[in-house]
Order: C-alpha cells, then sequence, then structure tokens
C-alpha cells in the first residue's frame, strides 16, 4: 500500500440524467486516484462519461442529471470531505471550487465575460479566495492585480502590465488559453482538472500549452487531471492513465506499461488507431468497429463487448470487474480475471 494518501480519491461513483426518452447513465461505477503532485490522463472517445466524471467532483453537474451513488473524497488541509455529499451552491463547495479544485474548460472563449475585462475576472476570483494568498488577512485590488500581473509573467504572457486590461475577444486563442491558465492558478489549488484545453488551438500553440502546464505542474506541485482523447498528448503529459468507455474504467495503470503493455481490448484498439510516422502510406488507418452506443441503448454485460474482437459468450451477460493485472495494471475484462459485477 502506498505511504502517500491520495489527494483525491473517487469511488463507485455514478451520474445519471433522467429525461423524457429515458435514464441515460452518464457515468457508470468509476473508480480511481489522484496523488499528490500526479499528473492523471483520462481517455476515451467522446461521449465516454469523462467531462461528466469531472464535472461531478466540482458539482458542476447540468440539470436533470445528478450524482446518485459513490464517494469523491478530497484530502483538504484540516481532513478530508466528501464531495459527492456537499450541495452544489453550499458555501463549502464554492469554498473549494475555484480554490483548492480549478477546472481549465476546453473553450476559454465561453469561460470568459465578454463585457469585462480578463484581468478584473481574474482579480475578483483572487479577492474571493484571498485566504489562499493572505490567510487571516484582507487584500486590497491592487495586490491582487499585482498577482493577477505576475500570473500573466507565469504563463508566458508577454505584456502582462497591457493585456491585464484586455477583453478575451481581443486575445488570440493561444493568449486565451494561457490566461485560462492563470484564472485556474490564481488561488493556488492542490488540483488542477483541465478538460480537453488543446483541442480548439493549432498544433504549434498546442505544443506550447502543453509545454507550459508541465512546468507549472512542477513549479508549483499540483496535481493535474488531463482529459484528452488525443493519447498522443497523454504519452506527453500523464504519469498515470485512466482509459474510460460508456462511463466506466476498462483500464488503468503507468503511462509507459498503457502504451507498451495495453491488457483490455479497448486501450488496444485505441492505440492502433493512432497515426505514425511508420506507418504504410496510402493505407486506411485502422478504427475501432462499430460505433459508441446511443445512451438510451447502452449493451448489457461488459459495454464494450459489441465491439470487440475478443468478446466472448459470457461478455454480454455479466460485467467483469477492474481487477489487478500483473505487473502494474488493472483492466475490467474476462480475458484476465473471471470475477463478474451484476449487469
Amino acid at each position: 500500500m502506498n505511504a502517500i494518501e491520495p489527494l483525491l480519491s473517487v469511488r463507485d461513483l455514478r451520474v445519471s440524467f433522467a429525461l423524457d426518452e429515458g435514464l441515460v447513465r452518464a457515468v457508470d461505477g468509476t473508480s480511481f486516484d489522484v496523488m499528490p503532485g500526479q499528473v492523471l490522463g483520462v481517455v476515451g472517445e467522446s461521449g465516454c462519461g469523462k467531462s461528466v466524471t469531472m464535472r461531478a467532483i466540482l458539482q458542476l453537474i447540468d440539470r436533470p442529471g445528478r450524482i446518485t451513488n459513490g464517494e469523491i473524497r478530497f484530502r483538504r488541509d484540516d481532513g478530508v470531505v466528501d464531495l459527492a455529499r456537499l450541495e452544489p451552491r453550499s458555501a463549502a463547495m464554492r469554498d473549494i471550487r475555484g480554490a483548492e479544485i480549478a477546472l481549465i474548460p476546453q473553450e476559454p472563449m465561453a469561460a470568459f465575460s465578454p463585457v469585462h475585462t480578463v484581468g478584473d475576472q481574474i482579480v475578483e476570483a483572487i479577492l474571493l479566495h484571498s485566504h489562499r494568498w493572505q490567510p487571516g488577512k484582507r487584500m486590497g485590488r491592487s495586490e491582487a492585480r499585482d498577482i493577477t500581473v505576475g500570473l500573466f509573467r507565469d504563463v508566458g504572457i508577454s505584456m502582462p502590465e497591457q493585456r491585464i486590461d484586455a477583453y478575451s475577444w481581443q486575445l488570440s486563442g493561444g493568449l486565451r488559453q494561457r490566461a485560462m491558465i492563470a484564472m485556474a492558478l490564481s488561488c493556488k489549488p492542490r488540483l488542477l482538472i483541465a478538460d480537453e484545453p488543446t483541442t480548439a488551438i493549432d498544433v504549434t500553440t498546442q505544443a506550447q500549452v502543453l509545454a507550459l502546464l508541465r512546468d507549472l505542474q512542477e513549479r508549483y506541485n499540483t496535481a493535474i487531471i488531463f482529459i484528452t482523447h488525443d493519447l498522443g498528448v497523454i504519452a506527453q503529459m500523464a504519469s498515470y492513465v485512466v482509459v474510460m468507455y460508456l462511463g466506466r474504467v476498462m483500464e488503468e495503470g503507468p503511462v509507459d506499461d498503457i502504451f507498451h503493455a495495453p491488457k483490455h481490448p479497448y486501450t488496444k484498439a485505441l492505440l492502433r488507431s493512432i497515426p505514425s510516422l511508420y506507418g504504410q502510406t496510402r493505407v486506411a488507418l485502422p478504427v475501432i468497429s462499430g460505433a459508441l452506443p446511443h445512451p438510451f441503448n447502452r449493451p448489457p454485460g461488459c459495454p464494450f463487448h459489441p465491439r470487440c474482437p475478443d468478446a466472448m459468450p459470457r461478455c454480454s451477460d455479466a460485467v467483469p470487474k477492474l481487477m489487478p493485472v500483473p505487473p502494474n495494471q488493472f483492466a475490467s475484462c474476462f480475458l484476465h480475471h473471471e470475477e463478474v459485477d451484476p449487469a
């Protein structure tokens, strides 16, 4: 057992949306840990529950969605709190959200108000959680502005003294993303959730943002959950990987083991679909057969079995548990163990 306690421990998390058409189980029994200072990569196709899981951690599930089961245990200075038990709009949750756990959304243009300067929005966040910078002391606006200028400088925004007074629509995509990272860091969070932060920017800017996040993680020792469908990005960023499919964890393990010795057929299929510089030319890229099931038509048994090349009869009848697979991984697959969950 690891002597270091997890910063975040998610256990059997389930999130459902009750719609007129039926019940959507967006997250269906997900469990994972995040250690202090760790970069955890969460991968899977679009619609697999990655973002909903992270929004559940922050208690930002849109109605009619709600957490129906599970624990989200977050370690604070004064002990461990179960975020799943906190009311989304409670003072306790607001004290954690944005301060101790921060979010970098996929599209920063939608995150910033277009009628207030980027700097003012970050200054307000710092003033709201000023105890993260000066415990027991009130902070003035000029001090918060100085901190914001310093954060702009830390994230590589040139001319920070001028750009602090810019509106989001006056900044390029790369600068908006850097400003969003500055906003996320403005309250010295213990955990940073990066939800597809490089999807909406070009590849050159993407490389710069990834390098920036790696540097900031080392400098601030902030744990990061990095959500993406891009396994190439995960290879650069993460030390540990969780592979999700239809709201469940299919496999998890150290990044090198996942890439060089994947255990679950879904992980193998994801890796085969990555373009390679050394692949044959004019040959179709391998793809995962079939398509992600409709939310109202979830398959029984293992959720991946209708698309799995190694599916067995029992895969349609029972759900395999996430079990250890030597030397370092965990997989939810009957190819590696006999344990089952009720469907």
